[in-house]
């Protein structure tokens, strides 16, 4: 039987998504479910992770594929029979190559796949196992570049897409407030991860650690917010 609660981290074989499965599973005693797109890539980043003797599990999930999402659902299910914790982390294509009166909208609609629909399609499926946990936390991993109030003409696709990221937190949270599932957006800032680059100002345990925040809130925890390190940011 599952004494652990257990949490499910999208992305997690590489950047803020480990370093999410580390500090949850090292400093908050989680058993992490550890995915990827790639098997090969859940399997070892989970390997190095339990080197360390940490509780973490590989699992294949593709956020853009369903029956990719659905097989996993049914893995877990009959595993494990809940789960505590969501972490959309999963997310592509920094287009800081694009403006958004020439952007290539073949390409803004595979990022929307990815950061959009992607979590809406995890959450979904999920939700049935995070209603058996007494207290579920989601957690949707956006960014500032969607904030409202710091658009531009830049990473059309990007920010775009972690706007309604933030709107789909909004919406899920006054959908689940009744059932105690909190739902919060995480805008970790810029982290020095392969798609933040090696001049971003923020090292990944930090903007890890923000994400682990929402996913250890209390019970009267906040819910429908957007939030970095702990503090509400803007929109």
């Amino acid at each position: 039987m599952q004494t652990r609660p257990l949490a499910l981290v999208t992305g997690g074989n590489r950047g803020i998504g480990r370093e999410v499965c580390r500090q949850l599973a090292g400093d908050h005693d989680f058993t992490v479910l550890l995915t990827a797109r790639n098997p090969g890539d859940a399997r070892a980043a989970a390997d190095a992770l339990r080197d360390e003797g940490l509780d973490v599990v590989p699992e294949q999930l593709d956020v853009t594929v369903p029956a990719s999402v659905q097989a996993a659902k049914n893995e877990i299910q009959e595993r494990f029979g809940r789960l505590d914790a969501l972490v959309n982390n999963a997310g592509t294509d920094y287009d800081t190559d694009q403006e958004v009166l020439t952007a290539d909208l073949d390409r803004v609609r595979n990022t929307f796949e990815t950061n959009t629909l992607g979590p809406w399609r995890v959450a979904q499926a999920f939700l049935p196992l995070l209603r058996e946990s007494p207290s579920a936390r989601i957690v949707n991993v956006s960014s500032g570049a969607g904030a409202l109030a710091s658009l531009t003409g830049g990473t059309p696709g990007y920010s775009l897409s972690k706007a309604g990221l933030n709107a789909l937190t909004l919406m899920m949270a006054a959908r689940l407030d009744e059932e105690g599932i909190l739902v919060n957006a995480v805008g970790p800032g810029w982290v020095r991860t392969r798609m933040g680059g090696s001049d971003a100002n923020r090292a990944v345990e930090e903007g890890a650690r923000s994400v682990v925040w929402g996913v250890t809130l209390p019970d009267d925890g906040p819910t429908g917010g957007f939030f970095r390190d702990g503090e509400r940011i803007d929109w």
